[in-house]
């Protein structure tokens, strides 16, 4: 019989050893903030708890926009370690499949894998790209990029390809366009769906607020 608490303590500890220095809309706090939103979302659901939890521990183990758009790097390494922790082969798999699923990946790209936990754990992560921490997030991974702040000529593409989209350089308010507002209407549990709309709000006041002072209105 595996040791949730012993299998979940040695996660945390692994994550926070790999992600030491990461960028910091992507570092250990990111996935802090995703593993307790999992745990409140699952709370409300039907899931497997176990899954969820080291779904939303591992979901950014080796992002793929860290490692040259390699999107196996991620299923890979969380297997490595699960199967040193002597986790079951069929938990393994679930847990690869929310890595290799999780991501947004453009605007007119379809889910190809469902599961409750899969749907838990995609909510909770997109709970972070949105409002306040989501406001934060996408301006420090776009001066990490050393992207522009707004470019007026620039205009959101609604109708990448994932192609288009992983290798997009447009401003960061451009991404509120092309993935943050978008993420409202993709939630899917009640409680993503429920938390998800004041964050919405707060993000349409900022981009109102930040046209407003671009212009010197303010």
């Amino acid at each position: 019989m595996i040791n949730h608490e012993q299998v979940i303590t040695a996660t945390v500890n692994f994550v926070k050893t790999e992600l030491e220095g990461a960028e910091g809309g992507h570092d250990w706090w990111h996935i802090y903030r995703v593993w307790q939103q999992a745990k409140h979302i699952a709370a409300a659901e039907t899931a497997d708890v176990l899954v969820v939890e080291l779904g939303a521990l591992l979901h950014d183990i080796a992002d793929s926009k860290f490692h040259n758009g390699n999107e196996d790097i991620g299923p890979a390494k969380a297997a490595a370690f699960l199967q040193t922790q002597e986790v079951p082969p069929a938990v393994i798999a679930q847990v690869e499949n929310i890595i290799r699923h999780i991501s947004f990946k453009g605007g007119n790209q379809e889910q190809t894998f469902f599961s409750a936990e899969l749907a838990i754990v995609q909510d909770a992560d997109r709970l972070d790209a949105i409002g306040a921490i989501g406001i934060a997030r996408a301006f420090n991974y776009g001066g990490f990029k050393n992207r522009p702040l707004y470019d007026p000529a620039v205009k959101p593409n609604m109708q990448m390809t994932k192609e288009e989209y992983k290798s997009s350089t447009a401003p960061t308010i451009t991404h509120f366009y092309e993935k943050l507002l978008l993420l409202k209407d993709r939630m899917n549990t009640a409680t993503g769906k429920k938390l998800a709309e004041e964050r919405h709000v707060f993000m349409e006041l900022f981009l109102e607020r930040f046209y407003k002072e671009w212009q010197g209105e303010i």
